[in-house]
């Protein structure tokens, strides 16, 4: 019996040790590591660092209105934090539809259309951003 116990643990202990090695001998690949880094930057430039920390409040609703951008730059609501979050990743996809399309040139009209939809990503995050914050110093108008 002792000797079924031993070819048992044996066996375990290989495996677990072939395991153990497939994991540290694996790396990530490209993808996951960018992934992942420009996920992590687009949550900090979007303020989610802040709304870790801070805690603000979700968004303030008056009988006539409910606001979901702050009026003042120096505080922002977790609204800001998910609005600002969206369209920097919409800038984001508009910058890598652009490259898809230089990629593309063999095919002037998936090419085109690439260009077309990257440029109107870049453009309506930046003009929404730019909104943001025009609002943000100017609460009234």
């Amino acid at each position: 019996m002792s000797d079924k116990i031993k070819k048992t643990s044996e066996n375990v202990s290989f495996s677990l040790s072939r395991w153990f090695r497939k994991l540290y001998q694996n790396a990530p690949t490209t993808f996951v590591v960018t992934f992942t880094g420009l996920a992590y930057a687009i949550f900090l430039f979007g303020g989610g660092l802040y709304t870790l920390i801070v805690h603000p409040a979700t968004a303030y609703s008056t009988s006539t209105a409910t606001y979901f951008l702050y009026p003042d730059i120096s505080y922002q609501f977790v609204a800001d934090t998910f609005i600002s979050v969206f369209l920097y990743a919409l800038g984001f996809f508009g910058m890598l539809a652009l490259y898809q399309s230089t990629k593309s040139a063999y095919k002037p009209k998936q090419a085109y259309m690439l260009l077309v939809i990257g440029v109107t990503f870049i453009l309506i995050s930046y003009l929404f951003l730019e909104s943001a914050v025009y609002f943000k110093q100017h609460p009234t108008g």
